[in-house]
């Protein structure tokens, strides 16, 4: 016979899952209903509502898929590509180089136009791909999860659509955390998840398609190759007048999408972006002061996801491995080119406060020392207090 299952608490300041709200999981208990139950169709709706106005948009198709952010990635390049269409796709991290593999997967002609790891992609880097051949689909990513890099929008946006392209945002990371206001900007098809800035468990991610996208789904000239991400038969059940059952969805994870983003929209989006930013200024001034560098560019570090530099002859993994057994803290580890050489701290939803901050930092800070790092104690929780005092 197994025991109860009982799991160690942390605190969760990796790249994600992160700290899951109270009132999220406490919504997960929520009794079963059936997916065509009338009252279970008012949840859905509820949360398709919520859905939209996080993401800033009218947009018709939103609606939560079945499956993490990968899932979401999935159903936005299947439904919208087809074999040999040309499509762009920004890469300066590890979550670009994945779009281009789907889309690779999805038989497309994919053009990668590449920066380095902690840098943006320029707008021109994607207009001169765009002379090189038609664009179906241009992909890039929001908020870089392996860098901490937030990549501005607009000027790509512009030429996506000057170029008569669809425009898709991986914004997985920033959801919840900054801005996206899809309409606003004329993004055409973003896609998220639920476990970072949302502030509740994986399982869900969050979609929306606007109008010129839906027309080139409903207009292929094949059979979108997958049917559990079939947009056109997920629509008829999210949002159909007569709602048509197209796979059994999880409805403790809609529960709990439901209301994580109620607690978002009850917070306030305006004061939430501020919130994060003003604790990842509190950060990255700790890390700083104590020689620790942010891996990505000044001007377009993601608040909610720090990738520091591990200083020369600190091993990354022991770091990680004391700060969950001393200090029941876990941070993320490098991916592709950063792997044992940076450390990428989320401050991401309910775990974007104070408290975190001086937390992980004066751990770190301590552990460094152990290992014969150089710094004077309590360096890095007094350069973080600052930024507190003064905000």
């Amino acid at each position: 016979m197994h025991d109860e299952l009982r799991v160690p608490s942390r605190i969760l300041l990796g790249p994600g899952p992160s700290i899951a709200n109270p009132r999220v999981l406490k919504a997960m208990t929520t009794p079963m209903l059936g997916y065509l139950d009338s009252d279970f169709v008012g949840v859905m709706d509820d949360t398709v509502s919520l859905i939209r106005q996080v993401y800033g948009t009218q947009n018709k198709v939103t609606f939560p898929v079945s499956g993490t952010g990968t899932a979401g990635m999935e159903t936005a390049l299947t439904n919208v590509i087809e074999p040999s269409d040309a499509v762009v796709v920004g890469i300066n991290g590890y979550f670009g180089g994945r779009i281009a593999e789907i889309a690779e997967r999805c038989r497309a002609n994919v053009i990668s136009v590449q920066a380095e790891w902690g840098d943006i992609i320029k707008p021109e880097q994607i207009a001169d791909a765009c002379d090189q051949v038609n664009p179906k689909l241009i992909g890039i990513v929001h908020g870089e999860t392996s860098t901490g890099v937030l990549q501005p929008l607009e000027q790509i946006i512009e030429i996506a659509h000057e170029n008569e392209a669809l425009l898709l945002a991986d914004c997985v990371t920033s959801l919840g955390g900054q801005p996206v206001d899809l309409d606003a900007r004329g993004i055409d098809i973003a896609y998220s998840c639920t476990q970072k800035c949302l502030a509740g468990p994986p399982g869900l991610s969050p979609i929306s398609f606007n109008e010129r996208a839906v027309e080139v789904i409903h207009n292929r000239a094949t059979k979108i190759q997958s049917f559990y991400m079939d947009v056109t038969l997920l629509e008829e059940y999210w949002m159909g007048d007569t709602r048509k059952y197209h796979h059994t969805v999880s409805m403790s994870m809609i529960y709990a999408l439901r209301e994580a983003l109620r607690v978002v929209v009850e917070e306030g989006l305006s004061e939430r972006y501020v919130r994060h930013e003003r604790n990842a200024r509190a950060l990255i001034a700790g890390a700083e002061a104590i020689g620790l560098e942010p891996a990505a560019t000044a001007k377009h570090r993601a608040p909610m996801l720090t990738t520091l530099r591990i200083p020369d002859g600190i091993d990354d993994g022991t770091i990680r491995k004391r700060l969950i057994q001393d200090y029941g803290i876990e941070i993320g580890g490098g991916l592709g080119i950063f792997a044992g050489k940076a450390w990428r701290i989320g401050l991401m939803g309910d775990a974007a406060n104070e408290q975190n901050v001086l937390l992980v930092l004066n751990a770190i800070e301590k552990l460094l020392i152990e290992f014969g790092y150089r710094v004077d104690a309590g360096t890095a929780v007094s350069a973080a207090a600052a930024v507190y005092q003064e905000s």
